[in-house]
């Protein structure tokens, strides 16, 4: 029922400008969020790595109409892998990476540049040890996005790609993703969405994340189960005992801040954990789209921005 205030709230000026006079650290934002800097997400994935989990990194901003913050943005992620590699954390750590914030949306230049921005971004990923995953957005920019895909593993095979289950087009997908050498992340999907082009009961959501995992779990690639959900996580197990899967040949990834006991549990249980850490300045979207999965967050986060005044 808050969803979809919270969700126009990730788009309002005026709560912006309000919500982010709050310092990263203070209240519900360090909950979600573990810094603004390069050495922030550096010290969360050692932290991580130490309790047996992995990480993938996300240098927080979208929609840039600005070239050159495009440009700070593909410099931000290249310090942040050269840091993971002088710390020995780079084969536990990937990165991912939003295209509208490396310059899918400047007018005319935007595919190509963020695709050249994109192969800068996987070619230092790879010579650190480890890979990249492109964020999907909303689904005005999935097939953008998919065919930036295509065009990256023509050099840069291993990177990973999102899909989002509440899209009615994404089995399909998965059938067209799920070949060998493919990794995939399945998500249910964080954006407001139409009703022409996405499932709007949270129930539909959770069949077709099923069917989609189904696809996934049985085809050739790498699957990544973006989950927190105790229920898909246990049908994830299953798939993965159907397909005769044996850990390593998929793994659970949820998000910094959400459910780590669970986290550490399946670690423990020897299976891959993935850990999604965002960082950086502009957090704010990313935290009213976690406040919209979880509105019982939402006392929590009124009382630390009351704090604040």
């Amino acid at each position: 029922m808050l969803r979809q205030p919270l969700l126009l709230l990730a788009r309002s000026g005026r709560v912006k400008d309000l919500v982010t006079r709050m310092p990263v650290s203070g209240g519900v934002v360090a909950r979600y969020v573990p810094g603004e800097r390069t050495a922030d997400a550096v010290e969360a994935t050692r932290d991580l790595v130490a309790d047996g989990r992995l990480a993938t990194l996300d240098f927080l901003g979208e929609d840039t109409l600005d070239q050159h913050q495009a440009e700070a943005t593909v410099t931000a992620y290249l310090e942040l892998l050269e840091a993971l590699s002088v710390e020995s954390l780079a084969r536990s750590a990937e990165v991912s990476v939003k295209l509208s914030a490396i310059g899918q949306a400047l007018p005319e230049i935007g595919p190509k540049l963020s695709l050249e921005n994109a192969r800068r971004i996987c070619r230092a990923a790879r010579n650190v040890g480890t890979t990249v995953t492109l964020d999907m957005e909303d689904h005005t920019t999935t097939d953008q996005t998919l065919a930036t895909l295509r065009e990256l593993r023509k050099d840069f095979p291993e990177t990973g790609a999102v899909l989002q289950a509440y899209l009615h087009r994404t089995e399909d997908d998965c059938r067209a993703l799920a070949y060998e050498g493919s990794r995939v992340r399945l998500c249910k999907g964080a954006y407001q969405e139409p009703s022409d082009v996405a499932f709007q009961d949270r129930h539909d959501v959770d069949k077709s994340y099923v069917r989609c995992l189904k696809v996934l779990m049985a085809g050739q690639g790498y699957p990544m189960v973006a989950t927190h959900d105790p229920r898909m996580i246990r049908i994830a197990g299953a798939f993965a005992t159907r397909f005769d899967r044996a850990p390593g040949t998929y793994e659970y990834q949820m998000l910094f801040g959400i459910r780590g006991d669970e986290q550490k549990r399946l670690a423990g249980a020897g299976e891959r954990v993935r850990v999604y850490v965002p960082y950086g300045q502009e957090w704010y979207g990313y935290l009213m789209r976690r406040l919209a999965e979880r509105p019982s967050n939402l006392t929590f986060f009124l009382r630390s921005l009351l704090s604040q005044k």
